[in-house]
């Protein structure tokens, strides 16, 4: 997938550009299936699978005391872009004369002239130009006036609420990660830096890696069943994202123990993948009382896992988890 940094990149127009737009936080499983159906349309067509999105997100740049704790990071957001089988991606950088562009700048400087779009892709909800003044319907009468084709895609519902990246934040903040795991179609993951922590998970016999997580939007404190991926290999784990009350401790961590696992770990980088919440953070009398609870954390993270292998040993082939 190539990716531009820069519209200036772009020395000639890509070939037969199918388009989408938008901000993609945590490719989730609406814009999954948006991206999907604008791939299929530029392979019928042979054309080019293009997506635009934005970098900083545009609130953090026009109302930063408000902008949302995003779900993924830049590189985390173009795998996934990528993985759903885009040919490019244009990262165009957010700026206050940007965000002054009225819809019909913005659609006939950037996407007519600059990309010379055929078709665009966009969500029911898709809002654009000064002031999110341009709409669905805006758009399309651009389009009939302009020349290019608008394909919107509706909104996808899983349990009767409509997916969307707000809803998502509110989930995990909550530490409601079995729920956005099926909003997503995955599970969420923080992901950084191996960070050296002050050495008290070895003395109570469960030894954490700790991660300095790159993303904005953390869980909501508590123990997680986890997988934990260390150098390209995924194992399971528990892990905490919490303060430690118990030993006065005032700095977030997020700290996996990994189960079965005893060799040495080398600086490196580290991925957490959250599956669901074991039970909140609290404050216990003693490290005895809480190496028992840690103990029975444990142990119900490897039932989990136990579930979770004979579960994908019944499900029919091609069908995951998340579906």
């Amino acid at each position: 997938m190539r990716v531009l940094q820069a519209l200036e990149e772009l020395a000639a127009p890509l070939p037969a550009p199918v388009l989408t737009v938008g901000n993609f936080d945590g490719v989730h499983r609406a814009h999954q299936r948006l991206l999907a159906r604008m791939v299929e349309q530029a392979r019928a067509q042979g054309g080019t699978a293009l997506a635009m999105t934005f970098e900083p997100h545009p609130a953090k740049v026009l109302a930063p005391d408000q902008a949302p704790p995003l779900l993924t990071t830049l590189d985390q957001k173009l795998r996934l872009l990528e993985a759903a089988g885009l040919d490019a991606v244009l990262v165009l950088p957010f700026t206050q004369e940007l965000s002054l562009l009225s819809p019909r700048q913005f659609v006939e400087e950037i996407l007519c002239r600059r990309l010379a779009m055929r078709t665009v892709y966009v969500g029911a909800n898709f809002r654009f130009g000064h002031c999110q003044a341009g709409d669905v319907a805006v758009l399309r009468e651009l389009g009939r006036e302009l020349g290019f084709v608008v394909e919107v895609v509706p909104r996808v519902v899983v349990r009767g609420k409509t997916v969307s990246s707000t809803l998502i934040r509110h989930l995990i903040s909550e530490g409601r990660l079995a729920h956005a795991a099926r909003l997503l179609g995955r599970p969420f993951a923080l992901s950084g830096e191996i960070h050296t922590g002050e050495g008290r998970g070895g003395p109570l016999g469960f030894p954490t890696l700790n991660l300095a997580p790159e993303q904005e939007c953390l869980p909501g404190r508590g123990v997680y069943v986890t997988e934990t991926v260390v150098e390209g290999t995924a194992y399971p784990s528990a892990t905490n994202v919490g303060l430690r009350p118990t030993f006065g401790s005032n700095r977030l961590v997020v700290e996996s123990h990994l189960l079965d696992f005893s060799r040495r770990v080398e600086p490196g980088r580290l991925e957490v993948r959250f599956y669901e919440r074991l039970r909140a953070e609290k404050r216990f009398s003693s490290p005895e009382a809480l190496r028992t609870q840690i103990q029975r954390d444990v142990e119900r993270a490897r039932r989990f896992f136990s579930r979770l292998k004979k579960s994908a040993a019944r499900r029919p082939r091609g069908v995951t988890a998340a579906d």
